[in-house]
């Protein structure tokens, strides 16, 4: 079933072990096929090195696993991209990672501003890469959690946790999304440092925002 949506699935998946954003068995991706409305979804407790195409799991839109390998269940945040989902049905692909500098923001609760033109790409209506509040992992909570923050960016922090991103249908893009979210997390974190206080930002109009 949506074998090459799986395939799609754990090459980024691959990917974003070989960028760095995420490490052993933090982080997860889904991709959903906007013909059934089905997900495919990276397994739970299943280092992405080993991962294969029949470990991907796939579920309907209410979380119900239409297909699974034996001893292989979603992701425990599947709750996390079903919300992402439904508050965006313009999206088809989710990626969550734990990138370093973006989770030293996240913990801060520091939202990120325009510091350089790479915010162009995340779709931030505010100008900014916001936080969800803070929300056990896992938990409904967490997913009540993007819902907001998700209607005004393609990129954002989750507090104290890591980096959720979405793009229309190609997960390569929302990976991409990520990758730009922490090198500007890097950027921020260093001006700042080196400011002692907040840098000069771009103009809102170097961004191209969509209207808000």
């Amino acid at each position: 079933m949506l074998e090459e949506r799986k395939k799609i699935v754990l090459h980024e998946a691959r990917r974003a072990e070989e960028l760095g954003l995420c490490r052993h068995r933090s982080g997860n991706f889904s991709l959903r096929d906007k013909e059934s409305g089905l997900i495919c979804l990276t397994p739970a407790g299943v280092n992405r090195t080993a991962m294969t195409v029949a470990d991907i799991v796939v579920v309907d839109g209410t979380g119900k696993v239409m297909e699974a390998a034996a001893g292989r269940r979603p992701t425990s945040e599947v709750l996390m991209h079903l919300a992402a989902y439904d508050a965006r049905p313009d999206i088809g692909a989710v990626v969550h990672t734990h990138s370093r500098f973006a989770q030293v923001c996240a913990v801060l609760r520091q939202e990120i501003p325009a510091v350089v033109a790479e915010m162009a790409h995340l779709g931030c209506k505010k100008g900014r890469i916001p936080v969800a509040p803070y929300a056990r992992s896992g938990s409904p909570a967490l997913a009540e959690s993007v819902i907001q923050p998700l209607k005004e960016s393609d990129a954002i922090l989750l507090a104290s946790h890591g980096v959720l991103t979405v793009d229309a249908a190609s997960l390569a893009e929302a990976l991409l999304k990520a990758t730009y979210v922490e090198e500007i997390a890097e950027v921020y974190c260093h001006a700042r440092l080196l400011s002692q206080g907040e840098p000069p930002l771009i103009p809102p109009e170097d961004l191209d925002l969509r209207p808000s």
